[in-house]
């Protein structure tokens, strides 16, 4: 997948179908077999929904357990349009010893967390590019993306890929998982 630097998100503004945030550039670090796996991904990616690219993906298998045990599955494969700002994996395995456990165990928060990571509509990396911008979440809270410096961010987690097409709304590879502002 396409790692995202300031130049990486420029070319994503005019390649946003598929799975990875365009084509890998040359001299980007990202070889030939990276463009490959981009273009094979592509034509299937669109035809699927969020949760469906998720599970496709391998590397979302927490995030896809969270969403069921949180009885969104049915939303997030709806309509849409969806932004999702999706964590690995690794970035779950990066919360602090329990935490997981016990918001798997607290459906309500579970789901608060979940949909804090979800704009309505569909968020385009070329929307963002050279700003900061303030967006409310299907959660009600407000997030910050920062689409200025090297690495776009969003409230302090990097995006890693950006501009994942599919049937119902784009998803963004973020590093880690972003919490709520507690009440």
């Amino acid at each position: 997948m396409t790692k995202l630097t300031r130049t990486s998100l420029a070319l994503t503004l005019a390649a946003t179908a598929g799975l990875i945030a365009g084509p890998a550039l040359a001299g980007s670090g990202y070889d030939s077999g990276a463009k490959a796996e981009a273009a094979s991904m592509t034509e299937a990616a669109v035809q699927m929904d969020v949760v469906d690219t998720a599970v496709a993906a391998d590397d979302f298998n927490t995030l896809v357990a969270a969403v069921q045990a949180a009885g969104l599955v049915d939303t997030l494969k709806s309509e849409g349009p969806f932004t999702v700002f999706a964590p690995t994996d690794a970035a779950f395995a990066a919360l602090p010893e329990g935490a997981l456990d016990g918001l798997l165990a607290d459906t309500e928060a579970l789901a608060g967390v979940l949909t804090y990571h979800v704009v309505p509509g569909k968020v385009m990396a070329a929307d963002i590019i050279g700003k900061v911008t303030t967006v409310a979440t299907v959660q009600g809270a407000e997030v910050t993306i920062d689409a200025t410096g090297d690495v776009p961010t969003i409230n302090g987690a990097a995006i890693s890929t950006t501009d994942v097409e599919t049937s119902n709304g784009v998803i963004h590879i973020i590093d880690a998982v972003i919490l709520p502002p507690q009440e």
